[in-house]
């Protein structure tokens, strides 16, 4: 069913898009307008009752009723009554109320009732921009089963819409389990059916042939199971006659590089192009790519590049944004390493810079092969892992690997300390600098800040400056932040900096990170920090320092090292919301859909709409 052009507006004023959307707007209460035979106390209830006497004075009126399905006279009491109230109350008629009945030493009164046309319903009570009758029209108008149906949802889900929207007698004053899942497969179901719309098909430029098998084999190490998965999934997407767009999420350390150079192999025999967001990541992969695939001609473009270099002379271009800003030749593969660091136009800038196409040739659906407007297969690589909820959500739209388990076990012990730790950290400090080891400390801030109660970076730098050698000092506003990081991981002891270290560069000897006021930083950014160290198997510590006595998050993070867990444990303690009116807070995707628990109503919404 269309919407009729006079409700467009009202549509749009309440938020949502169309008519399955409009269901998932469910009633804040209900109001039981049914007669009882039975009083009951300290309820609200409707009853049928005659005017019998009416007593005025300047602050409040009394009013006499006798209750006809109690056989009782109740006291009906307005305090400051407004001028239309007084026309409902007219002595010797009858009428229906509703109300709240409250009783003392056998005294009842019913404070504010509210005249009533209609008995004999449970009318569901909604709380939005529009007025209360326009709203319930608008119900009225769009929420049938047969509009409900055309939105394709399933028979199931639709009956329970509508048991939330026209409840029958056994309708209680909160959702019943099955309603709050049928709202939950509603809002997820629209949201996915919009993200597959949203996804765009391209014919790929190059089909590819490469092989990477033999390579895996002759390696010094064994790929892990989700490795190969991850490697197999984009095989299969680069010789397709349709360009690949897929992410690869890996915990810390899961060895997302494995993956990148399986990737390049399996282009051969055509060129890859990777961009990464930092000299020092791009510096670290042209390392790893010249030291597994030497037989490959491999360069780093940055800014420094000169010019002349011809980039056709190479199977693999490894650059910065750098990489944005240079004439590129054709490649069959483009990816993009730690993608969350750059904005969705630089995405899609690379994108167009290596593409072949000209102008757009946006479908829905594979596209015509013979199309002149192909682009490279695309693929990105993140660092930070996902609930696997918000995963099979986003691969509506894009493909999605995930790389849930590491390599080798990290050893890190965890712990959460406090001001009188202090002395003790410091031994631990001392032990492992003698043991040629590195430590890391995280600072919330460059500067004092009268509004945080922890020293800055450069409160604490004099400390420890003052007391050990090769002390490095770093940040985000740091225009040398590079060569600082190239240069302590080479010679230095103690690193003080801000979350800048986050993602990126690889410090072999650094066993130790201590984060300074942690209970302020998100779960998955700890994670991230606490990633930093252990790189290579070494024994590591991560310390979080908080002046809070306790906090139930950072107790929680230290007993896991799995990112995906932490991912969800993050959206965990930031949940909130009641079941019935729904969890919706300022920049939330969901009204009901809560990404922390909700994998298996995903699971069914994704199940449902593959064909």
């Amino acid at each position: 069913m269309e919407i009729a052009s006079k409700d467009l507006e009202k549509f749009k004023r309440l938020g949502v898009q169309g008519i399955a959307e409009l269901a998932t707007i469910a009633p804040h209460s209900y109001e039981d307008h049914r007669l009882q035979s039975q009083m009951q106390i300290d309820a609200v209830q409707v009853i049928d009752a005659t005017v019998e006497h009416i007593s005025r004075s300047p602050k409040r009126i009394l009013i006499t009723l006798f209750v006809h399905n109690f056989n009782h006279k109740i006291e009906a009491v307005l305090f400051n009554p407004k001028p239309y109230q007084l026309h409902h109350f007219i002595v010797g008629e009858q009428s229906y109320f509703y109300g709240k009945v409250s009783c003392n030493s056998g005294h009842c009164q019913m404070h504010h009732p509210v005249k009533i046309t209609k008995v004999g319903n449970i009318i569901p009570k909604y709380k939005t921009v529009l007025r209360a009758d326009v709203m319930r029209r608008l119900i009225e108008r769009y929420i049938t089963q047969t509009n409900l149906l055309e939105e394709n949802l399933p028979k199931a889900v639709v009956a329970l819409l509508l048991s939330i929207h026209y409840p029958n007698e056994d309708q209680q004053t909160k959702l019943s389990k099955h309603q709050l899942q049928a709202l939950k497969f509603t809002e997820l179901f629209e949201y996915m059916k919009t993200l597959t719309k949203k996804r765009r098909y391209f014919p790929s430029t190059f089909q590819t042939e490469g092989r990477w098998r033999p390579w895996a084999e002759k390696l010094p190490f064994k790929l892990t199971q989700e490795q190969v998965s991850a490697i197999e999934s984009v095989e299969a997407d680069l010789k397709k006659e349709v360009a690949a767009k897929r992410m690869i999420v890996g915990d810390v350390g899961a060895g997302k590089t494995m993956v990148i150079l399986a990737a390049v192999l399996i282009a051969q025999p055509y060129r890859a192009i990777l961009m990464a967001p930092t000299t020092i990541l791009a510096n670290q992969l042209l390392e790893e790519a010249q030291k597994y695939l030497p037989h490959l001609k491999t360069v780093l473009l940055t800014n420094s590049t000169k010019k002349s270099i011809s980039l056709k002379d190479y199977d693999f271009i490894i650059g910065t944004h750098a990489l944005l800003y240079r004439e590129l030749p054709d490649a069959a593969l483009i990816m993009i390493d730690e993608q969350h660091r750059f904005g969705t136009a630089q995405r899609h800038q690379l994108e167009k810079v290596i593409s072949a196409q000209k102008g757009p040739d946006i479908k829905t659906t594979p596209p015509d092969t013979t199309s002149k407007h192909s682009r490279p297969h695309f693929l990105q690589f993140s660092a930070t892992p996902i609930p696997r909820t918000q995963a099979m959500i986003d691969s509506a739209h894009i493909d999605v690997s995930l790389i849930t388990k590491t390599p080798f076990e990290k050893d890190i012990t965890s712990k959460v300390i406090h001001k009188d730790d202090f002395s003790a950290l410091r031994e631990h400090i001392e032990n492992e600098l003698e043991q040629e080891h590195q430590v890391l400390i995280i600072h919330p801030l460059v500067e004092q800040s009268e509004a945080l109660n922890y020293q800055s970076i450069e409160e604490a730098r004099g400390y420890w400056q003052q007391r050990y050698s090769d002390v490095y000092v770093t940040h985000g506003k740091d225009k040398n932040k590079e060569q600082v990081l190239v240069e302590f991981k080479e010679k230095g002891k103690i690193l003080l900096a801000t979350t800048v270290v986050e993602v990126g560069i690889s410090l072999p000897r650094l066993t130790t990170i201590i984060i300074v006021g942690a209970e302020r930083l998100g779960l998955s950014t700890l994670h991230q920090l606490r990633g930093r160290v252990s790189r290579n198997g070494l024994k590591g510590y991560c310390y979080l320092y908080t002046n809070n006595e306790k906090s139930e998050r950072l107790e929680s993070f230290i007993k896991t090292d799995n990112g995906f867990d932490i991912a969800a444990l993050d959206l965990r303690f930031r949940k909130s919301g009641d079941l019935l009116v729904g969890k919706t807070q300022s920049g939330d995707k969901f009204r009901w859909i809560d990404m922390a628990e909700d994998e298996k109503i995903v699971e069914k919404v994704k199940a449902y709409l593959t064909p």
